[in-house]
């Protein structure tokens, strides 16, 4: 099984915690974390610099397209950022862990703590 990282970026914290919700609860990605960053980038020919979020998340590179999907549909940017970054290897039970917790063999939902 292969495993990836895919980031986005987003302008609220409110916004942050939609998307790691809706990755999390449909058991797309195993992890996500929001760190606050500063953005600086163009955007139709106007340098902006502006705070945002970045959030990361673990998940399998077979569900890519299904977490892009998903942080589509609860993104407000109208291009957001979307990457994936496969990841090359990594220690063996936290690899374990991110398969199990992105298993989707009807376990039913996550319960919140």
């Amino acid at each position: 099984m292969d495993f990836c990282i895919v980031v986005t970026t987003t302008d609220t914290d409110e916004s942050a915690r939609r998307i790691a919700h809706a990755a999390l609860d449909a058991r797309l990605a195993a992890c996500v974390q929001l760190f606050p960053i500063r953005s600086l980038y163009s955007w139709r020919g106007e340098l902006r610099d502006e705070a945002e979020i970045f959030v990361q998340m673990k998940a399998r590179v077979e569900d890519y397209d299904l977490l892009a999907e998903a942080i589509r549909a609860v993104h407000g940017y109208e291009v957001p950022e979307i990457l994936r970054i496969d990841v090359a290897d990594g220690d063996k039970a936290y690899l374990d862990w991110v398969a199990l917790a992105t298993a989707r063999d009807g376990s039913g939902p996550l319960r919140r703590a």
